[in-house]
């Protein structure tokens, strides 16, 4: 058992190298990044051609109906979306409910099998566990869902209550319309899986509700349940197409291979070359859960596109936030690679998201302090030539009084004799001697004169 396992594990991880090797390319040569069927949308990983797809991700279009289908599985469930932001396809299963075989001992009750997407080993696909419901139709039955090896997974019992005089079942109620009395019961599924086995038990009261098993998108049946519990009508309610809600993840498997468990659910692969995320702006998460590992790829915040190709291919690429109409800014919007920027309008400041924009005196103060620094610059240089002056006047009147009280007198009377005046002058000024007879001088004059040249 365990080297059939490790056997079939190589198998995979082979197949996972080879899809390796297309993913480093991005998108598949000659493939289109985007293709579509009827309606619907499909972008790699998805194909509707061949080799334009990963592994378990072909999908295939039906163009003999008018509009053409999108088929995935073995052929009953018709492709609504692909969503690539949420890992999901979103399908009805146009065989309606599960197709209940009666057993062999002529009972009530019987088997069947919902298969809709592969066999288990190696599919992309199972059931969302938080998307859908099982949903039993039927009086006092019990509808039982089992895993590959038979191990029961979820179930649930319908119940039909009778009136004192055993003359009819009671299948109305108000409330809840599928609360497990009235005949119909739902059970949400712990473990999603590509397929499981039905088995419905016999039943105490039949034809009261059209017996079924489904498995369906959590609040449909509340949409339709009068019709699906009305027992005239139960050949059209049991052919009624079904939505269900399929979970997808890169490089599945079960985490039970082949009876063996698999306990390295790491997966997102350590060799981003190897990883079909687009390093770029895109980001690989684990998709492991109860029954299988996997991972999926998204576009990093505030940045959208298709995060299993390269940017130039139609790849992850920012989000324009200020282009959008629902971000908040009540200043000015400034986009940033994976986010943006609001900021307050020019003069003022605050916070411009929640619209607290105030004006701003900032340039006023930044005025302010400049022309207050530049005039305290000016008034200490001002009172520092000042002072200067006021110094130099002081020395030169000091000077003129001590002139006054010495040789002034003298210099004085001389002049009232005298009306020429004859300096002798050194030659270090420039000249041997000047004589200067016919230049009279004030008092003052004398005494700068006599300063500089003295006899």
């Amino acid at each position: 058992m365990a080297a059939t396992a490790a056997v079939a594990l190589l198998l995979l991880q082979q197949l996972w190298s080879a899809e390796a090797q297309v993913w480093d390319t991005g998108l598949p040569q000659g493939c289109p990044e985007s293709d579509k069927c009827g309606n619907v949308n499909v972008s790699f990983p998805f194909g509707i051609r061949a080799g334009c797809s990963l592994r378990g991700f072909q999908l295939i279009c039906d163009t003999t109906r008018n509009p053409p289908r999108l088929m995935i599985g073995n052929g009953t469930l018709q492709v609504l979306e692909i969503s690539l932001a949420n890992s999901t396809v979103r399908a009805t299963d146009i065989a309606g409910a599960v197709n209940i075989t009666n057993a062999n001992d002529g009972g009530l009750g019987g088997n069947g099998t919902w298969g809709g997407v592969g066999d288990g080993d190696g599919s992309p696909y199972v059931v969302s566990e938080s998307r859908n419901k099982l949903v039993v139709t039927g009086c006092n039955t019990m509808g039982i869902l089992f895993g590959k090896n038979g191990n029961a997974i979820v179930g649930c019992s319908p119940f039909c209550s009778i009136n004192d005089y055993w003359a009819s079942s009671v299948t109305s109620i108000s409330g809840d319309k599928c609360s497990g009395v009235g005949g119909c019961c739902q059970m949400p599924i712990p473990i999603g899986r590509p397929n499981y086995h039905v088995k419905l038990s016999d039943q105490v009261m039949s034809g009261q509700v059209p017996n079924a098993v489904r498995i369906a998108e959590m609040g449909w049946f509340e949409e339709h349940a009068a019709e699906l519990l009305n027992k005239s009508l139960t050949d059209t309610s049991l052919k009624m197409p079904v939505p269900v809600v399929l979970e997808w993840a890169v490089a599945s498997y079960p985490v039970i291979l082949s009876g063996v468990p698999q306990y390295d659910n790491s997966s997102c692969p350590t060799n981003t070359s190897k990883s079909a995320c687009k390093v770029l702006n895109s980001q690989c998460h684990n998709a492991a859960g109860n029954y299988r590992s996997g991972y999926v790829c998204r576009c990093q915040e505030g940045y959208e596109g298709n995060p299993y190709l390269l940017p130039n291919a139609g790849g992850c690429q920012d989000i324009d936030e200020c282009k959008l109409s629902g971000t908040v800014c009540f200043g000015e919007c400034i986009n940033t690679p994976g986010s943006f920027f609001c900021q307050c309008p020019h003069g003022t400041s605050g916070n411009a998201t929640i619209g607290d924009c105030r004006k701003s005196y900032t340039g006023l103060s930044v005025g302010i302090g400049v022309g207050s620094g530049a005039g305290l610059l000016v008034v200490a240089l001002g009172a520092f030539f000042l002072t200067r002056k006021i110094k130099r006047r002081r020395a030169r009147m000091l000077r003129l009084t001590f002139f006054r009280q010495n040789r002034g007198h003298l210099l004085q009377q001389l002049k009232s004799k005298e009306n020429h005046v004859s300096w002798s002058i050194p030659a270090s000024e420039g000249t041997s001697s000047i004589d200067e007879s016919t230049r009279q001088y004030s008092l003052e004059e004398e005494y700068l004169l006599s300063s500089r040249y003295p006899r």
